[in-house]
């Protein structure tokens, strides 16, 4: 079988200051170009992708507010999710077939199951929507009292919702057919629509799933051979950001899971990330990787990533 690859973008790969949708499909075809370049030199790779959709999120919640009415209210999370993946999913499918000069890349809509019973419905901590400073969190408190904002790793503040873990991708088989057809698949967007089974079918929740915990259950359940988490750095630093700062190259399962423990890495940044990689190599024996996206047809060689493999 082909080597099957699944890739999870960030949203830098996506969202830059400007939110208009010229400038998020103009960002995405810089990204197209980055991923093309890694299929051409890894011909016969099985990819999927994976990407964020945070900030898309927390801007379309804040338009459906600012505009809701009687007759036309604003959408719940759970749909709102859904519609970010479809244009995220709908740009970038586009950007990769004219970079591939072919209908390639595919894009299908993904919902993921969570457990109603999941902790984090009692915890928010998903960071959505754009940063905000400390002077702005009082009006936006008065306007949406049942919003609730936390620090972002020194960057602002940004609403967090519930972040349930996904237990289940419900395309499993599916992503693994277009996978199979030689389809490059984006799969799993803004870490796929959570949804919970109830006797009535799939029912939609107001969470949003962390797209690399999604990434690495989709690996796992479609039998990837690599996780890539691709993100705005090269990999993952030990002492980040002071004098004693050191490059994490490759790393086991338990050393990885040691960093996590002894507080190394941001919760809404870096941490979910490395545990989503720990997660992936646990369950399926096979290792991960984090690098940067302009280095992402590099990494093999220049050395420049995070890989976490067993122990």
């Amino acid at each position: 079988m082909s080597k099957r690859v699944i890739f999870a973008l960030g949203g830098n790969a996506i969202l830059t200051n400007d939110a208009s949708a010229e400038a998020q499909q103009a960002a995405l075809k810089e990204t197209a170009k980055k991923l093309a370049a890694y299929v051409k030199s890894n011909p016969g790779v099985q990819l999927v992708i994976t990407h964020g959709n945070g900030p898309q999120v927390g801007n379309l919640l804040l338009q459906g507010a600012a505009g809701a009415t009687e007759k036309n209210p604003a959408m719940p999370l759970d749909t709102v999710v859904a519609m970010t993946q479809g244009e995220i999913g709908f740009w970038m499918a586009n950007a990769l077939n004219a970079e591939l000069e072919g209908n390639q890349a595919v894009t299908i809509v993904t919902r993921a199951v969570v457990d109603q019973n999941d902790a984090a419905f009692e915890n928010p901590t998903k960071p959505i929507g754009m940063f905000y400073q400390a002077a702005e969190l009082e009006t936006l408190k008065q306007d949406h009292p049942d919003w609730v904002f936390k620090e972002d790793a020194g960057r602002g503040y940004r609403r967090v919702v519930p972040s349930p873990e996904p237990i289940n991708i419900v395309e499993s088989e599916a992503v693994e057919t277009l996978a199979d057809s030689g389809a490059i698949l984006i799969a799993g967007g803004g870490g796929g629509i959570p949804v919970m089974e109830t006797p009535d079918g799939y029912q939609g929740v107001e969470a949003v799933i962390d797209k690399d915990f999604t990434a690495a259950k989709l690996a796992e359940v479609v039998d990837a051979d690599e996780l890539v988490i691709l993100t705005a750095i090269d990999m993952a630093y030990k002492d980040y950001g002071t004098p004693a700062e050191e490059e994490l190259h490759e790393l086991t399962v338990s050393k990885a899971q040691a960093y996590v423990d002894a507080g190394e890495f941001a919760e809404g940044s870096m941490k979910p990330k490395i545990l989503a990689l720990i997660s992936f190599v646990k369950r399926t024996g096979n290792r991960a990787v984090m690098t940067s996206l302009d280095n992402v047809a590099d990494y093999p060689e220049n050395g420049r990533a995070t890989v976490i493999v067993p122990d």
